[in-house]
């Protein structure tokens, strides 16, 4: 990625991550299958929006709100890679579950230190 001064492992795994799904949903849009393409493709590139709008965040609250909206996110892209996952005749989505759920346990990590920081 261009334009960081230095390394953020978060902005990084999730830029990677967002175009990951893009292409997967390019996958899915093919096969006509439009609806679950359209919803992962939002939630699925809204994880690296928000944790880069957190880079710039206004206070720590601020931080921690954007980290967590990321977070929820995730969540939800889980939510419609299993079901890519678990219907027969998607394509296979088994390295981005899996990337996904990186991205799940590094943003638990930091929404819980952040917290933890705060208090």
């Amino acid at each position: 990625m261009q334009g960081n001064k230095e390394k953020n492992l978060i902005v990084e795994l999730t830029f990677e991550f967002a175009l990951k799904i893009i292409k997967y949903t390019e996958l899915l849009e093919k096969d006509r299958k439009f609806v679950l393409a359209t919803q992962l493709l939002k939630s699925g590139t809204s994880i690296g929006a928000n944790v880069r709008e957190a880079q710039n965040a206004e206070s720590k609250p601020d931080f921690i709100h954007k980290m967590k909206i990321a977070a929820k996110e995730a969540d939800e892209t889980e939510y419609w890679l299993l079901l890519c996952d678990k219907t027969q005749g998607y394509p296979d989505c088994k390295e981005l579950l899996n990337d996904c759920l990186s991205i799940v346990k590094v943003l638990s990590k930091i929404n819980a230190s952040s917290k933890n920081k705060i208090n």
